[in-house]
């Protein structure tokens, strides 16, 4: 995908109409970010508004994350042990305090 950011009003409205104009190509939109199709259209598009609006439209090319093949097996087991747990207002640190799930710290420094 195609990740098409807009920061001024000018470019939005511009990206907004874009993608009025071609829903076939819109896979999301975000308000001033849209995730447009990787086709030559969805380049076409982009293109238009970053030459028209310069450093005012960022588009990045984006890729789906496969959870199973990325994010390691400890990682996903925390998730869904923190949103399963039995008191919802607990914040995560003390809820992995004492436990085999990763703390905050040890996630941030691992990249995927």
């Amino acid at each position: 995908m195609l990740l098409v950011i807009a920061y001024s009003r000018a470019a939005r409205q511009a990206l907004r109409n874009r993608c009025n104009a071609h829903p076939e190509t819109v896979v999301r939109r975000f308000g001033r970010a849209v995730c447009l199709a990787e086709t030559e259209l969805g380049a076409f598009l982009a293109l238009r508004l970053r030459e028209r609006y310069g450093g005012d439209v960022q588009v990045e090319r984006t890729r789906a994350l496969n959870e199973f093949r990325e994010v390691p097996e400890r990682v996903r087991d925390a998730a869904v042990a923190y949103e399963t747990r039995q008191h919802p207002n607990t914040p995560y640190t003390a809820f992995a305090a004492g436990t085999d799930h990763p703390d905050t710290d040890e996630m941030a420094e691992r990249e995927l």
